[in-house]
């Protein structure tokens, strides 16, 4: 039996909190209720990685430390390791709509460093986990180091601190070794409180669905621990790095600055670290989105110092030799962007489920067009939008400035509202036409429809969380006010249920 399921995406950053971001506190369990409520089965978030510069959770200091940003306030509170009075005293922003990612990094980690010292490092579970996950001592250490160097980049460090070595781990663990339980601590305590909370949502048949981005920073402790897995010089500085190449939207291409994968050595290792690297995921997800999925079957390579991407060339990736015994894994492959024959070769003999956009259906007017919902089939989670492109709302608000666009954009749309028996006039209004595009996402043919909160709030330009290649404070910082989901909770359950109902979604 072909189960049918939906979701929404919301990042555990963007859930309302008094402390300045989400967290995975009571709001988040509430949203595992409201989901529950309306019969949609995943949650699907963004990578639950650390951020740093950029506030991206796709450039990230450590593949394997987790954000403890989304530590919750609250529940220190209640294991007496903080107090209201001290939580309260800091200045976390004063827009509920927003994280402001400046306060958090001046005051997250201090208010947390408070709690460990009251915290009793010979708790049995504590020494528990640090034996059990010895991962983690990995990034404390690293972030230690950080701190050390004022928080700057590894590559900028001083000699002694810049090359791994064995001898200078031991030391920095033996002279600072407060500091690196703390920051093991922070991976304990988010462990704590996001085991209990998947529980949580789990016993209510709620799926999480993590996302794991292809590359990691060059401003790692990957790339500075253990070069032999990058392509680099003899300096550790990489040849070439990641991005894509120009296209319609951008003259001069995307330039990510990751630096490359040593393919050879992950082969010649049988791709040990990869294994490692997605079965840590997995052991976090029920469903894991693979970020840039594309770049395993053909990479972008640019030179390191170019500063545009106009001057890269594509590179045969490690393909189906990576994921050949991966199969049955629960993994879904962002497929979008440049595609070409051995791409589609790739992605059909790993058999995952794919990605459709609805919004990306409406320049074409092919009714054979694939972005068409009419066209999706089961081996695809679909959506209205992702955290990468507008949102619906605003989506429409754009076409609606171009008469030939809007001409063509109300015809898709009523063709495809009538393919599924969708009522529709052309007289909607924005909103309702954004909620239309939801509808015809669930009545698709998709394993999964997928829309983002923003769009079921019918929000428009301010809600989008991310512009690729560009560094703005509005990138990530994107939140839910608390009023809002109160506001249009029975609306949004009334609406989700009929939806899930009318087109056979949820496993209940």
């Amino acid at each position: 039996m072909k189960i049918r399921e939906s979701g929404i995406l919301l990042h555990i950053s963007s859930l309302p909190s008094k402390y300045g971001i989400g967290t995975l506190g009571k709001e988040a369990y509430k949203f595992v209720d409201f989901l529950s409520l309306c019969r949609c089965s995943v949650w699907q978030i963004l990578p639950l990685n650390v951020t740093s510069y950029g506030d991206s959770p796709y450039q990230s200091p450590s593949n394997n430390g987790l954000n403890y940003y989304f530590i919750d306030l609250e529940t220190l509170i209640e294991k007496k390791l903080l107090t209201l009075e001290e939580v309260e005293s800091i200045n976390w922003g004063d827009d509920e709509g927003r994280v402001d990612y400046s306060l958090i990094y001046k005051n997250r980690l201090g208010i947390l460093k408070k709690a460990f010292e009251r915290f009793n490092r010979n708790d049995e579970s504590f020494k528990k986990f640090i034996k059990d996950y010895p991962i983690y001592k990995d990034f404390a250490v690293f972030m230690v180091l950080k701190e050390i160097n004022n928080l700057t980049a590894w590559y900028t460090w001083e000699e002694k601190y810049r090359k791994y070595s064995l001898e200078l781990e031991e030391k920095i663990i033996k002279e600072h070794k407060d500091l690196v339980l703390f920051y093991i601590w922070t991976q304990y305590e988010f462990r704590s409180e996001y085991d209990k909370l998947k529980k949580y949502a789990n016993d209510k048949n709620i799926k999480i669905m993590g996302d794991l981005p292809i590359y990691v920073a060059f401003d790692s402790l990957e790339v500075r621990k253990y070069p032999s897995l990058f392509e680099l010089d003899e300096e550790h500085f990489p040849k070439r790095v990641a991005g894509c190449p120009p296209d319609c939207f951008s003259k001069d291409g995307q330039l990510w600055g990751n630096p490359l994968y040593n393919w050879a050595y992950h082969k010649a290792t049988n791709y040990k670290w990869w294994n490692e690297r997605i079965n840590y995921a997995l052991s976090l997800f029920d469903y894991l989105r693979i970020d840039h999925f594309r770049g395993f079957s053909g990479y972008y390579a640019i030179p390191f110092k170019d500063k545009t991407a106009k001057n890269g060339t594509w590179v045969k990736g490690p393909g189906f030799d990576l994921f050949k015994d991966k199969l049955d894994y629960p993994i879904v492959a962002e497929d979008l962007g440049m595609i070409d024959d051995d791409f589609i070769k790739f992605f059909n003999s790993c058999g995952y489920p794919g990605m459709k956009i609805v919004t990306q259906a409406f320049d074409d007017p092919d009714k054979e067009n694939i972005w068409r919902p009419s066209n999706y089939t089961y081996n695809f989670f679909s959506y209205s939008g992702t955290h990468d492109s507008q949102t619906t709302k605003q989506f429409i608000i754009e076409v609606w400035q171009d008469p030939k666009r809007k001409k063509l954009f109300l015809t898709i749309l009523e063709e495809e509202c009538k393919h599924f028996r969708i009522p529709f006039v052309k007289t909607l209004s924005e909103d309702d036409l954004t909620l239309k595009i939801c509808e015809l996402n669930f009545a698709s043919g998709s394993k999964c429809a997928v829309v983002p909160l923003q769009d079921l709030l019918k929000i428009g330009a301010e809600g989008r969380m991310n512009f690729p290649s560009t560094l703005s404070t509005s990138n990530w910082s994107w939140r839910v006010k608390p009023n809002l989901i109160k506001k249009e909770k029975e609306t949004l359950q009334d609406l989700l249920t009929r939806w899930n109902d009318n087109y056979e979604r949820g496993d209940y």
